[in-house]
């Protein structure tokens, strides 16, 4: 097998169940919660991506809602563990191979100028016209 992708590859990982540093624990405990719910199966629609999208947004709003409204820093900590979560299972869900497709956009954007906007620094591609 070479670098897993899929739940099922994922679920036969080794995965620790503290924090450890691993790109292979977080990913291997998410596949565990897939596999463990069966999201794959079409009837259960977890790995429809229109669905795990509005996941994410419901989840990026209560991440927003804990920062603007100046909720304790656990809870919004909790919120951005679910968007990051989610994220992770959204790579299962397409079969993507999270880590690689992160560091290979790493590159990309190390590369990039910084621009300042109205709200701030960014080095995002873009153009000021």
């Amino acid at each position: 097998m070479g670098r897993p992708v899929n739940v099922d590859e994922w679920v036969q990982v080794e995965a620790a169940k503290e924090p450890d540093g691993s790109w292979q624990t977080m990913m291997g405990r998410v596949a565990q919660f897939h596999h463990k719910h069966d999201f794959a199966s079409p009837e259960n629609n977890g790995h429809d991506m229109g669905y795990r999208l509005a996941l994410v947004l419901e989840e990026l709003g209560e991440l927003s809602a804990a920062i603007t409204k100046g909720k304790p820093k656990d809870e919004a900590a909790e919120e951005l563990a679910d968007v990051f979560i989610l994220m992770l299972g959204n790579a299962l869900a397409m079969k993507v191979d999270l880590e690689i497709e992160f560091h290979k956009k790493m590159d990309r954007i190390m590369q990039r100028p910084s621009k300042r906007g109205g709200m701030g620094i960014r080095g995002t591609e873009y153009s000021d016209s």
